[in-house]
């Protein structure tokens, strides 16, 4: 597990945290950054998610406020947390329609990769995609096989996470597009993972994810590409569980985990 190298900021008695200036300059520099580069490059679900969240530059959103406006669509709500959380707590929540989001912001020296999630990562790249009852419906779905996995298994099914909510990327009228929180909270990796040449893009296959090790800590080098939000509930609506057994039958897929040098550079342009 990453070592946790920040504070989480807490909430007073009304569910509010208060950011000083700096933090909340830091988020607009990250906004209206990263507002530009998603525009074409999102799904449109995160665009509209955006738009209906109510999100700017101004100030760091806070989670009683984002929590109201997704109640009204999809039931959902979002809680601070630590920014590491254990399975059970993080498969609870979601099983629970609650999004856990780290409370605290990156510093400057870390604006252009972190190795561990923040606010913007969790409100700006996770949240929109809530507003969408699909994809609310397979995460929640997503945390209530969680609860039922082997306690054993549970970080081998976080692979379907990653490869989806963290990293996935979506076919649709206009082309390939980002709806993985992963990448649409980076501003290297969202021009990266749809316009790069050095990445494999395959088609999403259930299976495979959960016998797909990765890396946290770079750029990634595959990613898997879904239809549409309404499949990929249905696909996991299936029966996980016994997938999860067929892929620690069948063992890991053998994967170069090593950096491509050619990486290296590119996350912190």
């Amino acid at each position: 597990m990453k070592k946790h190298i920040y504070k989480a900021k807490q909430p007073d008695d009304k569910g509010y945290i208060k950011y000083t200036d700096e933090e909340n300059a830091i988020w607009g520099e990250l906004y209206k950054r990263q507002m530009p580069i998603v525009e074409g490059r999102a799904c449109q679900a995160f665009l509209d998610g955006l738009d209906i969240l109510g999100l700017n530059e101004h100030r760091i959103p806070q989670c009683k406020e984002v929590s109201e406006r997704l109640q009204k669509l999809t039931g959902w709500s979002v809680a601070p947390v630590e920014a590491l959380i254990s399975f059970e707590e993080f498969y609870g929540l979601l099983a629970n329609k609650v999004f856990p989001a780290a409370s605290f912001i990156r510093i400057p020296e870390h604006i252009d990769y972190l190795p561990e999630p923040d606010i913007f990562h969790e409100v700006f790249g996770h949240c929109p995609a809530l507003t969408d009852p699909d994809f609310a419906n397979f995460t929640q779905a997503f945390g209530k096989i969680g609860l039922k996995a082997d306690p054993k298994d549970r970080a081998r099914l976080a692979r379907l996470y990653w490869y989806t909510a963290e990293f996935g990327l979506m076919d649709g009228p206009q082309g390939t597009r980002v709806y993985g929180a992963g990448i649409l909270s980076s501003k290297a990796e969202t021009i990266y993972a749809l316009e790069s040449e050095l990445p494999e893009r395959r088609a999403f296959n259930m299976l495979e994810a959960l016998r797909m090790p990765y890396r946290y800590d770079i750029m990634q080098t595959l990613y898997f590409v879904i239809n549409d939000f309404r499949t990929l509930y249905e696909m996991v609506e299936q029966d996980l569980l016994t997938l999860l057994e067929d892929a620690k039958a069948l063992g890991n897929l053998e994967r170069d985990l090593t950096e491509p040098e050619e990486l290296i550079d590119l996350r912190t342009c």
